[in-house]
């Protein structure tokens, strides 16, 4: 049999892409822009977000420039299989708040012929990679850095800056809590913490 009787019964996969970076990089934008972009090509899509994440609304991902779109809570990321049937697209919004099980749901709904997006913060507010972040960027078909504006300096940010004292790694904020920061600025205010 010939490789091209063989492929023809496969099931096409799906691809999985990982948008990442600092906080105010414009991730969340980017996604949006992609979701409106396959809904005027008439494609299926389901998009998720964190229940732990309603600083802007519970049941919307919403950008810091205020665009928004309807999505769907979810505690437990498993849910996300579930409730995906029959799409062509699967948008994940703040992907670094799910546990590990995020590579496998993500794996199997791109086996099922599904085009799984994720977005989220690559680096934490110590400079560490975020959760599921690196496995998921492993795996990913296409990664798409984004970079914010230093709030600082005004160069190239890719570091995300606490400015409260807790250390908690997950503390839903934005401005009032965080900042975007270049490398150098960064590291500066890190040394400044110690």
């Amino acid at each position: 049999m010939s490789l091209k009787l063989q492929n023809k019964h496969h099931k096409p996969y799906g691809k999985i892409e990982v948008i990442c970076g600092s906080m105010f990089s414009g991730k969340t934008e980017m996604v949006i822009s992609i979701i409106k972009k396959a809904k005027i090509r008439r494609e299926k899509v389901k998009i998720f977000k964190p229940k732990l994440d309603n600083r802007y609304d519970s049941l919307k991902i919403v950008s810091h420039n205020k665009n928004e779109i309807p999505a769907t809570p979810v505690e437990n990321i498993i849910e996300i299989v579930q409730l995906s049937k029959q799409a062509n697209i699967i948008a994940i919004d703040e992907a670094q708040f799910f546990n590990d099980q995020i590579v496998e749901v993500c794996i199997e709904i791109a086996s099922s012929g599904c085009n799984v997006i994720l977005a989220g913060l690559d680096l934490d507010h110590l400079g560490n990679p975020f959760g599921a972040m690196p496995r998921l960027m492993s795996i990913a078909d296409k990664i798409t850095k984004l970079h914010a504006i230093c709030d600082l300096c005004s160069s190239e940010a890719s570091h995300t800056f606490k400015k409260t004292n807790d250390k908690k790694q997950i503390e839903i904020g934005e401005k009032d809590k965080y900042q975007a920061l270049c490398r150098s600025c960064f590291n500066l205010k890190m040394s400044s913490n110690e």
